[in-house]
């Protein structure tokens, strides 16, 4: 039997794997950034991060979402950003890496990958700043301002990477950065193009360039005609793939061995409060059949991380993938 990180390379690879992949079973996630001060959470239900940005929780609401009304919101106005925006200095600091060194040391790299995961990515720290139909304004109308931006907010994903590489020496990387709605991306091609690609390159070319083998990139959204920039900046596997929107079989048909697919199972459907056993079942089981690979394929909530927002649908969902397994691979 293979062990759980080479049956995720077997299927990625278009090998021969010996069961499905069962959601992140194969990451040992390691989540750490010293980014947010959680002091208010449990009294004002909000975080304050290392730009400023204020995150709340919203009752009955799975995560965090920005504050942009305009007393929190961080820029105000794009050409003055560079007074607005407070960019974090150095994250070098031993006292904060230790223990979390000590869980990356943990776990059996034979059996999965030490992943580190970094939320948000760089879209979404323009968006968490400006504020997002303001952002996607600013695009249009103030290219060379956005570009400097980006620019920064690279220069500290760099900073953030090297402490990762430091202390946590990963082979996988896990990033965070939705790029669409369900329905449509939220820039044309063209501009993510212009605005994204280069940006990513950097970031994730440091990560290969540093041993890291595997690059999940999360994006839970319609994402299909961003596949090629994706494989450019050297993802290997897009995580948040969703089935209603995007054609996971063509994809997998068309770019297999370049980059895997990773969800297809709709958080949206089961991940709900009065979510039950049998629409679970039903969902997994529907997403196996339309999408029928088992090979450049990852069956898992669409969701990014390893968890559900309501307890017990992620559990569920892996006990099915299992059953499913037992059967498909007979």
């Amino acid at each position: 039997m293979l062990t759980k990180r080479q049956n995720l390379l077997e299927c990625i690879r278009g090998g021969n794997p010996d069961r499905y992949v069962n959601q992140y079973e194969a990451l040992g996630l390691i989540m750490a950034s010293p980014l947010s001060d959680y002091s208010h959470k449990e009294t004002d239900h909000y975080i304050i991060d290392a730009w400023g940005c204020y995150q709340m929780q919203i009752e009955g609401q799975p995560g965090l979402f920005p504050m942009h009304d305009m007393e929190h919101r961080v820029i105000t106005d794009i050409t003055e950003w560079r007074d607005q925006v407070k960019i974090p200095g150095s994250v070098d600091d031993p006292a904060f890496w230790e223990p979390i060194a000590a869980r990356a040391e943990a776990i059996d790299r034979n059996e999965q990958f030490v992943c580190s995961a970094i939320i948000p990515g760089i879209f979404e720290r323009v968006h968490h700043l400006c504020e997002i139909t303001e952002a996607l304004v600013n695009f249009y109308e103030e290219p060379e301002e956005m570009h400097a931006l980006i620019d920064e907010i690279v220069e500290w994903e760099l900073r953030l990477a090297e402490a990762h590489i430091k202390y946590v020496k990963p082979d996988a990387l896990f990033h965070h950065d939705d790029w669409g709605t369900q329905i449509s991306t939220f820039m044309a091609p063209e501009m993510f193009e212009e605005f994204l690609l280069e940006p990513y390159k950097q970031v994730y070319g440091y990560y290969k360039d540093h041993g890291v083998e595997l690059i999940v990139h999360h994006s839970d959204s319609f994402g299909e005609t961003l596949v090629p920039y994706m494989i450019d900046m050297g993802i290997d596997i897009w995580q948040g793939t969703l089935r209603s929107s995007n054609d996971i079989p063509k994809l997998v048909d068309t770019y297999g061995g370049k980059i895997a697919f990773m969800g297809g199972i709709e958080s949206q459907i089961i991940d709900k409060p009065d979510w039950t056993e049998d629409e679970v079942r039903e969902e997994v089981e529907r997403a196996l059949s339309e999408i029928g690979r088992t090979t450049g394929f990852i069956p898992c909530l669409t969701a990014g991380l390893n968890d559900s927002g309501y307890p017990g649908v992620y559990d569920a969902v892996s006990r099915v993938i299992d059953e499913c397994s037992r059967r498909d691979f007979a």
